[in-house]
């Protein structure tokens, strides 16, 4: 049984294109039966430092997988890849 696959986004409040990468995310992780995460890069010094620049961030699986925009077809694929 392959382990649990989880999908990250990292973004902050008031972040418009994290609202669209969160609808992305929201229906790829319904539609493919994974887990889906938020974390809020303003409550983590480490993500801030990191990904401020970046964001929306998605993780896949912990893996930088995109920044500013969501492919869909491309989380997709590689979320599929991890089956």
């Amino acid at each position: 049984m392959p382990d649990e696959i989880v999908i990250t986004l990292l973004g902050k409040p008031g972040c418009h294109l994290c609202d669209d990468a969160r609808a992305v995310i929201e229906r790829v992780a319904r539609d493919l039966g994974v887990a889906w995460e938020e974390r809020d890069i303003t409550q983590s010094e480490d993500d801030h430092e990191r990904y401020w620049e970046q964001i929306p961030v998605t993780l896949v699986n912990g893996v930088q997988h995109d920044f500013w925009r969501v492919d869909e077809g491309r989380l997709r694929a590689a979320v599929t890849g991890l089956r």
